[in-house]
């Protein structure tokens, strides 16, 4: 099994420096977890750090009997605090400087720049005139420029953190232009995104990725709740079909519709969501400021994100006019559908995972959804072109204002504090990571209590899949 879980080890151990290794020593004596406050109120639309809004009270042990992941491993609910996770990290990691930031803003913008004049000038009939070999290299184009521009996204979503500086206006700037030229709405991104750290894991509240029930799976399929325990395999094709269309429309169909998202709109505490729900007509989107997504003072950044899509698309449109579309096809529209499958598959990968726990609003806590993170390894591309956004995700949880260069020195403090808790599936590099795409397809198609569960453990949910692998669903008696 690939997926490894560390535990704690004696402080004076030396740092990993990388996490495909992990310990495997004592655990850390139990203390209660910490309880994160509701997402709202907030103070600022721009604040997206949930490691200054928990305290270091949380509510008394409870007991949860046996409880069993997908791989059929038993799990232990965490039992650290914020507290601990913060005191073990170097202080020099929170440390954000304005001039490293944006040499890496100029780094990217380099080689995309360098990347489109060596295409340009010498990936032509003058050069090379086997038209076979231009379409592979200029197919080859794509996917490096795809790379690149995931890059400048992952340092927008740092700005959208405050990661990136000091100064969460120079952030929103940077952020605004790098997001907005990617045809991403900052603001309305940003402050939906606050909203999945401030609710990471929980099924009421989470924003992306959130699993379905088995009750929810059930309905989709026309079955009843104790049939999904009865059903055939599901064809590798229809796996292969689904992961297609995540990969190619899944970002704008989260971006229109919110799927993936929680879907109780109607709690919206201004009103705003009476009668919304997702998908099709529903109301729920992230370029209306009218949406449930947001409260009533967010109208003017939602607008202002829409006036970013709308210049970033105008200039699209002249430089169509001007180069043609094939040209800017080519140039830039698949390199933009590069970046937005990378972009689904990292989010995808970060939260979806047989190990990983997802919980009912009662069992909720803010450390216990950011440990239901995992850790994976993309080599040079994830470590030096997408900067580290895939190796410390849990870390980007649990303190979401460190710098991306500071954050894997941070991970490894953070390590011997979560112990059993800390997911990563390095194991076997990148070819790793684009086959856990296939496995999380596969393996985790619902969310379910493990099966004898009672009282706090029915709030403890894993995944389950009606392909005959690891821990089968639950059986259950049909309804009279």
């Amino acid at each position: 099994m690939a997926v490894s879980t560390a535990s704690s080890a004696p402080a004076s151990n030396k740092p990993l420096l990388r996490r495909n290794v992990t310990s495997t020593t004592a655990d850390s004596e139990a203390s209660s977890a910490v309880v994160s406050p509701r997402d709202s109120p907030r103070q600022s639309p721009s604040s997206t750090s949930l490691s200054s809004m928990a305290s270091d009270d949380g509510p008394a042990p409870k007991k949860y009997g046996k409880l069993v992941d997908t791989y059929g491993n038993e799990f232990q609910v965490p039992d650290f605090t914020i507290k601990d996770i913060r005191d073990a990290i170097p202080k020099h990691c929170y440390e954000r400087s304005y001039v490293r930031s944006m040499s890496y803003v100029f780094r990217d913008m380099l080689y995309i720049a360098t990347t489109f004049y060596i295409w340009h000038n010498f990936v032509t009939p003058e050069y090379i005139p086997y038209k076979a070999l231009r379409v592979v290299l200029w197919g080859l184009y794509t996917f490096l420029q795809g790379l690149f521009g995931t890059g400048l996204w992952v340092l927008a979503h740092e700005c959208g953190h405050g990661a990136f500086s000091p100064s969460q206006t120079f952030n929103n700037v940077v952020g605004w232009v790098l997001h907005s030229s990617l045809l991403v709405p900052y603001f309305s991104w940003q402050l939906s995104h606050s909203k999945h750290h401030k609710a990471t894991g929980n099924m009421e509240r989470d924003m992306v990725f959130l699993p379905r029930t088995r009750e929810a799976q059930a309905t989709r399929m026309g079955k009843l709740v104790h049939e999904l325990s009865e059903l055939t395999e599901e064809t590798p094709i229809y796996t292969l079909i689904h992961l297609v269309g995540q990969q190619t429309i899944g970002w704008w169909n989260y971006l229109l519709t919110n799927v993936t998202g929680h879907n109780n709109h109607e709690r919206q505490r201004e009103g705003r969501g009476k009668g919304k729900h997702n998908g099709r007509g529903g109301g729920v989107n992230h370029f209306d400021p009218r949406s449930p997504l947001y409260e009533n003072r967010d109208a003017a950044y939602i607008l202002l994100s829409d006036v970013g899509l709308a210049v970033a698309i105008s200039a699209l449109v002249y430089l169509s006019k001007t180069f043609g579309l094939s040209n800017m096809f080519v140039w830039y529209f698949l390199p933009y559908m590069w970046v937005n499958h990378w972009l689904v598959a990292i989010t995808y990968l970060q939260h979806t995972d047989p190990t990983l726990p997802h919980y009912t609003e009662e069992e909720w806590n803010f450390v216990r959804g950011a440990a239901a993170t995992i850790d994976r390894e993309f080599g040079f591309i994830g470590r030096h072109l997408l900067h580290g956004i895939i190796e410390t995700h849990v870390l980007h949880h649990y303190v979401s204002t460190i710098p991306f260069y500071n954050a894997d020195e941070a991970s490894e403090a953070i390590i011997p504090i979560m112990g059993r808790h800390y997911r990563s599936d390095t194991s076997d590099g990148p070819a790793g990571f684009i086959k856990a795409m296939w496995k999380a397809a596969r393996w985790c198609q619902w969310v379910e209590p493990t099966e004898g569960a009672e009282g706090p453990a029915k709030g403890v949910l894993f995944f389950r899949n009606r392909n005959g692998l690891g821990t089968a669903p639950a059986k259950m008696k049909p309804v009279a």
